[in-house]
């Protein structure tokens, strides 16, 4: 019973964020048309790189497709943080916490709702990309990048609903946004790593969503293969691991 009760509180919660696309579809605006901007933007000016000796791949639009994937999830999830921030200003979220539901359930509505929300900016930037000509990755390439699209999503909703509890205010929400775009772009975002220099490619040799970025990338550019998957999935699991725990945290000192 209290497994069943648990799931139902999950799918309310889902089933409210979710419905703010319907309702208020203009919210959902930037975080669609960010990510394309930015992949639109860079296609044409970075096209060229292509040309490098070194480059892995002939197309720079699937290339960068994987980064924008991750940018629209980072973005969602932010947007994630921003909403939970207005339910505490309001008060609705203290009587959540008042509720007999887990605070891990209630975080698992929060972080599974925006997985999902993050397929409409997916779903908005690879039409733009097949109709620009980025390659088609097959069907398991496709499942694994959507399916670590959703899993970054949450990393970043974690995230931001780490810095809403610590916060209690929509003014940080330019931090949640900006962390997940450092964190995306600080990796092999813009070219291989053989090719990038000096302090990014240090940091883009131990940023873990590296792994995350290199592994939706597979199909867009060469083979679909187990041993560039796992590591993605792997440090997925970790950064979701950390910040869902933190995010946790600071609905433990909420409640208190």
């Amino acid at each position: 019973m209290g497994l069943r009760a648990d799931l139902a509180t999950i799918r309310a919660l889902m089933r409210r964020a979710l419905n703010e696309i319907l309702r208020v579809p203009g919210a959902a605006i930037p975080g669609v048309l960010a990510p394309a901007i930015f992949f639109l933007g860079l296609s044409a000016v970075f096209g060229n790189l292509t040309l490098l000796p070194g480059f892995t791949s002939e197309s720079y639009q699937s290339f960068l497709i994987p980064v924008s994937l991750m940018q629209g999830a980072g973005f969602t999830g932010a947007a994630t943080g921003v909403n939970l921030a207005r339910d505490i200003e309001q008060g609705w979220f203290d009587r959540m916490l008042a509720s007999p539901a887990p605070r891990p359930v209630l975080l698992a509505g929060l972080v599974l709702s925006a997985s999902f929300r993050a397929l409409v900016p997916a779903a908005f930037l690879l039409v733009i990309g097949f109709s620009l000509g980025v390659h088609w990755p097959g069907a398991g390439g496709l499942a694994i990048a959507l399916l670590i699209t959703m899993g970054m999503a949450i990393v970043a909703a974690a995230w931001g609903t780490t810095l809403a509890l610590k916060f209690k205010s929509q003014s940080a929400s330019p931090l949640m946004q900006a962390g997940m775009l450092v964190l995306i772009l600080t990796t092999t975002a813009y070219a291989p790593l053989a090719l990038l220099t000096g302090w990014l490619q240090e940091v883009a040799r131990y940023n873990p969503v590296t792994q995350v970025v290199e592994a939706a990338r597979q199909g867009f550019v060469g083979p679909v293969t187990w041993a560039e998957t796992w590591p993605g999935l792997l440090a997925l699991a970790g950064l979701t691991t950390l910040l869902v725990a933190l995010a946790l945290r600071g609905m433990a000192r909420t409640a208190d």
